[in-house]
């Protein structure tokens, strides 16, 4: 059965990483406003823990580039403006379509059962219409690709990714025919794993992130 995470998952993942994923949340949905001044006091109140945690969470926001520390000023929220969003998409992208053609290259057969088995839920949730498992369905197709792409960095730079732009307009359009276009747009990838075929990988990813992007903006 194959595995994957979610930021909205937190009940039991240990409190910094808990921390982390929520203050994340409140800066990306503006609960944290742009250009506030962090003041960790205030943030201990507001999470219900010490300072080291929240000093922890911030370095990291800070490395993400969602919060940022001014030379006798103090620690400021950046958040995300929409080119930030546009220019995340597009790295996105490429990453998301290096990671196919690696995964393709280096999947091992457990793995690539997983992403048989997965695949397999997607047409069965898209057979009873049923868009929430879907959507928990797809997110697991693309980690297993990003764990058969056996490589730690771009793994780990997609979930970033993946987990800042759901943010971004999270009301997607589902039109009538959304999880049959989805289905086949995945069944084009799982198609190129089949046949062993970076090239023609690559170029299905192509178009369905394409056509995700144009879902979102719909």
């Amino acid at each position: 059965m194959f595995k994957f995470t979610d930021v909205t998952e937190l009940s039991n993942a240990p409190m910094s990483t808990g921390l982390l994923a929520k203050m994340q949340e409140d800066i990306l949905t503006g609960r944290l406003r742009p250009g506030q001044k962090i003041v960790e006091q205030d943030l201990c109140r507001k999470y219900g823990v010490s300072r080291t945690p929240i000093r922890e969470a911030l370095r990291q926001l800070e490395a993400d580039g969602l919060v940022e520390t001014v030379l006798n000023r103090g620690a400021f929220v950046i958040g995300m403006s929409d080119r930030d969003y546009e220019d995340m998409f597009e790295m996105r992208k490429a990453y998301e379509i290096q990671a196919v053609k690696w995964a393709i290259e280096r999947i091992t057969d457990e793995e690539m059962e997983q992403l048989e088995e997965t695949f397999e839920f997607m047409e069965f949730y898209t057979m009873r219409n049923d868009i929430e498992k879907m959507l928990v369905i797809n997110t697991g197709f693309h980690q297993v690709i990003y764990q058969a792409s056996h490589n730690r960095v771009l793994h780990k730079q997609l979930e970033s990714y993946r987990n800042l732009i759901r943010y971004k307009d999270p009301g997607t359009v589902y039109e009538e025919n959304y999880l049959a276009t989805v289905l086949e747009e995945h069944r084009a990838i799982f198609k190129a794993f089949i046949e062993r075929n970076p090239r023609e990988g690559a170029l299905a990813m192509e178009i369905h992130m394409n056509r995700s992007r144009e879902r979102r903006c719909g």
